[in-house]
């Protein structure tokens, strides 16, 4: 049964990369297929990704008041809805309009996931809870892209999307079957929502530590937006060898959760992260002072970003909901929403006619990293303090 409820934790909270990683090798099609130009094909990742911030605020407080359930049924229904809508769509009016009805869906899923751990765990088992569904779920930005390359390759792009609303339907069965984890329900009512998450913007420490670690997201989610033009387009690779060379990545996020579950047993949790900061900013300047030649010179630098970022998320992830006592399906709302909202403009950034997209993702690195290391070291001991008390 507990292998059940963390494979379907480990779902849910992959709704967004198997969203978005599945889906990225058809972009360089539909330039050519629709002839529109990148920044606007990419409105349909940056469109998908503020919508999902938005109703990721919706999702959270409902579930705090009427339980995790049914939320995630209606979210996931939407979801499925509208992956039938983007394999339909004619154009690129119809596949932005479908994607923004389609990260509505995704938001209740990776927001409530986080909730569901926070219910059923304490801080030290959510942690190890936390360190095994992020290798599992590593595996969807890993698998995914390659598949959708696959799939591109044997028959269309619009089979992505199929695959999507099969996926969806897996996850809300597995939601109907699944016993309610929320045992003491909000008395708040919807309209008072913006009261909870003005109570979380006066929690310093949670906002704080939210915001430093929300940096990081940077160069990985334009990474995700830039990586199919540099390496199809710039590079020459075609969509089955992209489609390694981006899952190769995402297996480096696996390896650094994996990492993470190992040491964690024998490491303090700080050092782990304080090591993976200084990671993550070495990357950053790797990045920028190797000749950018081949696409190894983008493959090797993220590929050691990719693998710090995994190794802390875990913890990261745990601290900060631990800074709050209560409204937690608020806080978890509001967590990945900033994540996913500074995602979404560095998408935006990249896709900017710069003439070295590789010089941004190590510049974005470099800044990132060192600002949250500078920051984590000046008040880990703030933070922490709540974590072991």
């Amino acid at each position: 049964m507990k292998f059940r409820l963390l494979l379907l934790i480990s779902l849910l909270a992959a709704f967004p990369p198997l969203s978005t990683d599945m889906y990225i090798p058809a972009i360089p099609l539909l330039r050519e297929q629709w002839g529109q130009p990148l920044v606007v094909i990419n409105l349909t990742l940056i469109g998908f990704f503020i919508s999902y911030c938005v109703f990721l605020l919706v999702y959270g407080p409902i579930s705090d008041r009427y339980g995790r359930k049914r939320p995630l049924m209606a979210g996931i229904g939407i979801y499925i809805f509208a992956s039938l809508a983007c394999a339909a769509s004619a154009g690129i009016h119809m596949m932005i309009s479908a994607r923004v009805v389609q990260a509505a869906g995704a938001a209740s899923a990776s927001a409530l996931s986080l909730a569901i751990c926070k219910d059923l765990f304490d801080a030290k088992s959510r942690e190890r809870v936390m360190a095994h569904i992020a290798v599992i779920m590593a595996l969807a930005p890993m698998m995914a892209p390659i598949i959708g390359s696959w799939v591109i390759y044997w028959s269309s792009w619009r089979w992505v999307f199929v695959i999507q609303a099969l996926m969806g339907l897996v996850a809300f069965l597995g939601v109907y079957r699944m016993t309610e984890s929320l045992t003491t329900f909000s008395t708040v009512s919807p309209r008072k929502v913006i009261g909870v998450y003005l109570r979380l913007l006066g929690n310093g420490r949670y906002i704080s530590l939210l915001l430093a670690m929300s940096l990081l997201v940077f160069p990985l989610f334009a990474f995700i937006a830039g990586s199919s033009e540099i390496y199809m387009t710039h590079f020459g690779l075609g969509e089955r060898t992209f489609g390694f060379f981006f899952g190769a990545n995402a297996m480096a996020s696996m390896l650094g959760a994996i990492v993470f579950g190992r040491l964690s047993a024998y490491v303090r949790m700080e050092k782990l992260v304080t090591v993976s900061f200084a990671g993550i900013m070495a990357a950053g300047f790797w990045m920028l002072l190797e000749p950018h030649q081949s696409p190894w010179s983008l493959a090797l630098p993220m590929g050691a970003m990719t693998f710090f970022f995994g190794l802390n998320r875990p913890p990261t992830n745990n601290l900060i909901l631990e800074q709050v006592d209560r409204d937690v399906g608020a806080a978890s709302s509001l967590l990945v929403f900033t994540f996913m909202i500074l995602g979404a403009l560095s998408m935006g950034i990249v896709s900017l006619q710069w003439n070295d997209k590789i010089a941004v993702l190590g510049t974005m690195g470099a800044i990132t990293g060192s600002l949250t290391f500078v920051f984590w070291l000046r008040f880990k001991s703030v933070f922490l303090a709540r974590y072991e008390r």
